[in-house]
């Protein structure tokens, strides 16, 4: 390095180990979520529902399933990327079931890529995912119509109305935007 770049660089290298790079003032602690905070309320099926974070200002929901063996979700394709953790089970996608997730598995979905979630019918256990969604779950029929649209806010409300109805509190939610 030429000693008229090296003096800028090295005087910017000490000045950003006399402090911090960024401002702390504003900072607020992390919060951390234990599986027994939130609670897991039913669906239909007997599967599992659990929402963590919900961000309105991104249209970001981050929830944690239990499906059930047999479970299927209706096609759809989401706005945003999705990320996937699968912490136990094993599910895939119709549309290409060579691709099996199982326990330990991480997925991510570019926006607009069109999957039918299934779990096989002669699965053993149940397959518990946590997932990271950012933007809308179009659902589709099968001549490619949207049949219904699922968002944060909409996932917020669905999540609250159900702790409600089986007198669960879903106090520490975390919901930025509200």
């Amino acid at each position: 390095m030429s000693e008229d770049i090296q003096t800028p660089v090295m005087e910017m290298l000490a000045a950003m180990q006399a402090g911090p790079v960024i401002s702390r003032d504003d900072a607020r602690e992390a919060i951390l979520i234990h599986d027994e905070d939130l609670p897991h309320v039913a669906l239909p099926d007997g599967s599992t529902l659990q929402v963590l974070h919900v961000d309105l200002n991104q249209n970001l929901w981050i929830v944690r399933n239990k499906f059930k063996p047999g479970f299927g979700i209706d096609t759809h394709y989401h706005t945003g990327p999705v990320f996937a953790v699968t912490q136990s089970g094993e599910w895939f996608y119709k549309e290409y079931p060579d691709k099996v997730n199982k326990t330990g598995s991480y997925l991510f979905e570019p926006a607009h890529s069109v999957h039918t979630l299934t779990v096989a019918d002669d699965a053993t256990e149940d397959a518990v995912v946590w997932f990271a969604i950012y933007g809308s779950n179009v659902n589709i029929d099968d001549e490619g119509s949207v049949t219904s649209v699922l968002d944060a806010k909409t996932i917020l409300n669905v999540y609250r109305a159900l702790c409600a109805a089986e007198g669960k509190s879903c106090d520490k939610l975390i919901v930025v935007g509200e």
